[in-house]
């Protein structure tokens, strides 16, 4: 599925004050829920802690993937987030993550969700690409610089 679909300006956010990985997940349950219909903030913010539970979505190398299945979702939508400091993520590499990319899908839409992830982790994975999303001075741009990515 295209990446752009998923993820809105309203739900991209540069250079945020995230103080833990809670706050974060917190964040990011404000931000997607008002675009899943059914769906609290609380509902977002659960899934994805459940999901952290079995094992941090910190991919390494400064980001985190924190993803979620929920019953009332309607449409697969992200949630993109670069930090102001890096925070804590638990990562596999057990380095500090400053970039957030969310992804909540319908809980049934089980092989979609699964290439989505690897789509973003692929992306994620590309330095010049995670070099461009840090430098980033304003949501618009995050949410610009995303999105041509997945173009190029």
């Amino acid at each position: 599925m295209d990446l752009s679909t998923m993820l809105s300006p309203d739900c991209t956010r540069s250079a945020v004050s995230g103080s833990s990985k809670k706050k974060v997940l917190e964040l990011i349950g404000q931000l997607a829920a008002p675009r899943l219909s059914g769906t609290t903030s609380f509902d977002v913010f659960e899934s994805l802690l459940n999901r952290e539970r079995l094992g941090s979505t910190g991919i390494g190398l400064g980001v985190a993937i924190p993803h979620g299945r929920l019953s009332t979702a309607n449409k697969p939508v992200a949630v993109l987030l670069t930090l102001d400091e890096p925070i804590d993520f638990d990562a596999i590499d057990n380095q500090a993550v400053d970039i957030v990319f969310a992804l909540l899908v319908p809980e049934d839409e089980h092989e979609q969700h699964l290439q989505t992830l690897a789509s973003v982790a692929q992306r994620l994975n590309d330095k010049s690409c995670t070099r461009a999303l840090r430098e980033a001075k304003s949501d618009q741009e995050l949410f610009d610089l995303f999105n041509s990515q997945e173009s190029s």
